[in-house]
């Protein structure tokens, strides 16, 4: 039987990776969104990737239709109970290298892994504090918590791209809402900062998702922990390689085009752009530099591509 998922990033991965080892087919629905070196690793570990969905709860709807229509199983990424048992494995690790440990910081997205590693740490030890954190451009877990239950949220374009879900599981949320003893919010400076301070100090290449524990410590929003023990889960490593490796590596392009200086000329160029799958990282107008036509403006670009 096929296998069917929606992920931003961690959970595609290791479906796919298993399914290819396991002879298991593996479909993968990842958002528009997801950095395209994700969607390229995906595909080479074997799975069936297909982009779509403007945020990852679209990407799920999309994917459990298909499972629905084609027959096969579909796997929740942060809500299957057996996906939340697995997150647990990491409070079991957390516990017996750090027995005497007094708060976990964990990111909050789906809330997976909030649920399994607060119910197994609070059940070695109901007295270590469990903190969630999440990008305070999509703060479902945290807003679900204020009003009791899952609640739509809107998703902004963050650099924890891999928390950005609209709403967070009903299984994580009814599992981890009482075991949560706070739910603090970092913004995107923070995380940038956090990405950069462990490549300089720990060296060690960790994705937004997984930053945003380390965020809040810089922040100072953990400041009642001060001269304590404090375990943050670097959840993810997903992160793109300099600039200049990804054009050695054939995933940066450039070219220069002409394009009509009239309203709508640049937006014609960016959605042909858009709708080959090809990511702009810049852009620039060289208008002193057209000679042949003074109705065309040259533009200069530079996309990352997705093969």
């Amino acid at each position: 039987m096929a296998v069917y998922a929606a992920s931003a990033g961690n959970h595609a991965q290791a479906l796919c990776m298993h399914g290819k080892q396991l002879g298991i087919p593996v479909t993968v629905v990842m958002p528009r969104h997801a950095p395209i070196k994700k969607i390229a690793h995906r595909k080479k570990l074997g799975g069936n990737v297909i982009v779509q969905g403007k945020n990852l709860s679209e990407s799920r709807l999309i994917a459990l239709g298909k499972s629905l229509d084609e027959g096969g199983k579909y796997i929740n990424g942060y809500d299957h109970k057996d996906v939340i048992a697995g997150a647990g494995t990491v409070g079991l690790e957390i516990i017996e290298q750090f027995p005497d440990v007094d708060a976990v910081v964990l990111p909050a997205g789906g809330g997976g892994l909030v649920a399994g590693v607060a119910t197994a740490i609070k059940g070695l030890r109901s007295d270590v504090k469990i903190i969630s954190v999440e990008a305070d451009r999509c703060p479902s877990f945290k807003n679900a918590l204020q009003v009791g239950h899952p609640i739509e949220t809107s998703v902004l374009p963050t650099l924890a791209d891999g928390l950005a879900v609209s709403v967070i599981g009903v299984n994580a949320f009814a599992t981890a809402k009482d075991k949560v003893d706070d739910a603090i919010v970092v913004d995107e400076k923070a995380i940038g900062l956090a990405i950069l301070r462990l490549v300089e100090l720990e060296k060690i290449v960790i994705e937004g998702a997984g930053a945003c524990g380390v965020g809040a410590l810089l922040l100072g929003k953990l400041n009642q922990f001060k001269g304590k023990k404090v375990v943050t889960v670097l959840s993810g490593g997903n992160s793109d390689t300099i600039g200049t490796r990804m054009a050695w590596d054939n995933r940066l392009v450039h070219f220069k085009v002409n394009v009509s200086d009239r309203p709508g000329g640049i937006s014609e160029l960016t959605n042909i752009i858009a709708e080959n799958g090809a990511s702009i990282k810049d852009i620039f107008l060289e208008r002193s530099w057209t000679r042949s036509d003074v109705f065309t403006v040259r533009v200069k670009i530079v996309a990352e591509t997705r093969n």
